[in-house]
């Protein structure tokens, strides 16, 4: 029989839906990231440079580009006879078909896939956090404390910490208590979402609680287990980790990329981040070309001025554009003498000649202030913008837009524009 020390299942199925219109028609795992990679790179890379070979990846949510991307696992190593990725969507089964309805159901529902390898461990990760982590170190930790649950938390400034699951744990790590995102937290160890079970307690947990609605991991599986009496230990991490829920997260994650001395660093031998790479030529930077301070990916060509800026691979910048903190994914093109100013524009959109986004004074958007906002002009993927109009700050754009579309040749900050049925 198969037995495997530790296997990993990877939650990929959410939407994502802080992040607007970049994951309108794309899982947030898949959503690019630092020019060449998709969010999802991060914890699989993790995966496989911790020596965990065994990943079932559940997905949901607009799940193709995802699937596409990870393949059979090609890029991580993970293309393995026994074990290796599995990706894990909702299936029909007798009597009834059931989506995932909480990051527990999920795991739930592949109670056989998990039993398959018969695992002392099991490993629950997000798939839409940007760190590197070694989950052996965990383990490690796991172990030495006897626990029957691990928890990884992380330090939180005292005022941020009702937005998170905290942990009350005692001086040898031992958690004494769990809130759920408190009104008035006991403490600011911030559960970052990545548990170790062992195999008996993870499926006794799943199989009582199997008839919660919603069942989910920070709010039922833990209490349960703390309820039980079982060991839970709070593992403290202290490196990079950045949740990218939101669209200035998002754009923040990508600019730290570019610092002068990134915090978190994508060129470490020993820790590599892999991914699905295109058949691309190389970069081309023209003679007149303006470079300061980016990330250019392959097969990108670029004959205007970029600054501060992330370009993923197969943009075209043409002459006299001038890009500016922003992030451009891959297969874009930025026309003659057209202007952005801290966008974030998806893959395959045109930004006609003489276009300028992130024009004028900055207002709350008004169909979505709490996700169109950071001062971002977000262009959903396909979209085309006609030449000379001018785009605010905190806009949403999407679809196939025409001069018409534009009263007076201008879209006002704050303003949404939707062509193509994306901004619920």
């Amino acid at each position: 029989m198969i037995k495997k020390e530790m296997i990993a299942m990877l939650l990929a199925g959410g939407q994502g839906s802080r992040l607007g219109v970049l994951t309108s028609k794309v899982a947030k795992p898949a959503v690019a990231f630092g020019g060449k990679y998709r969010i999802i790179d991060f914890p699989l890379s993790n995966c496989i440079n911790s020596g965990i070979d065994t990943v079932g990846v559940l997905t949901q949510y607009q799940p193709l580009r995802l699937n596409t991307h990870i393949g059979i696992g090609i890029p991580w190593d993970l293309d393995k006879n026994i074990g290796g990725v599995s990706v894990l969507p909702p299936y029909e089964k007798v009597g009834k078909t059931e989506w995932y309805t909480g990051t527990a159901n999920a795991v739930y529902q592949n109670l056989a896939y998990m039993e398959s390898f018969n695992p002392e461990y099991v490993l629950i990760l997000s798939g839409d956090h940007i760190y590197k982590m070694d989950y052996e170190v965990m383990l490690d930790f796991h172990k030495a404390h006897g626990a029957d649950v691990s928890i990884a938390v992380m330090s939180v400034p005292m005022e941020e910490a009702s937005r998170f699951g905290i942990v009350v744990a005692d001086e040898n790590g031992k958690i004494q208590e769990f809130q759920e995102k408190p009104e008035e937290p006991k403490s600011n160890l911030a559960s970052m979402g990545i548990y170790i079970f062992t195999w008996k307690a993870l499926k006794e947990a799943l199989v009582t609680l199997r008839d919660q609605s919603n069942c989910d991991f920070g709010k039922h599986v833990i209490p349960y287990c703390h309820k039980k009496g079982q060991t839970l230990v709070a593992y403290e991490y202290n490196g990079y980790w950045k949740d990218v829920g939101t669209l200035g997260s998002y754009w923040e994650a990508n600019m730290e990329l570019i610092d002068i001395i990134p915090e978190f660093n994508l060129y470490e031998e020993f820790w590599k981040i892999y991914t699905k790479n295109d058949i691309l030529p190389p970069q081309f930077v023209s003679e007149k070309a303006v470079t300061e301070r980016c990330l250019i990916g392959d097969g990108s060509e670029i004959y205007g001025s970029v600054y501060n800026s992330i370009i993923g691979c197969g943009v075209i910048i043409e002459e006299g554009a001038v890009v500016r903190d922003s992030i451009i994914m891959q297969n874009t093109v930025i026309k003659q003498g057209a202007v952005v100013n801290k966008a974030i524009i998806a893959e395959g959109s045109v930004i006609g000649e003489g276009a300028e986004l992130g024009a004028f004074e900055e207002v709350p958007n008004r169909r979505k202030p709490s996700v169109y906002a950071f001062g971002l002009a977000v262009v959903g993927e396909n979209t085309v913008i006609p030449s000379h109009v001018k785009i605010g700050k905190n806009t949403a754009v999407t679809g196939i837009t025409v001069p018409e579309d534009y009263p007076d040749g201008i879209l006002k900050s704050g303003g949404t524009l939707d062509k193509a049925g994306d901004i619920q």
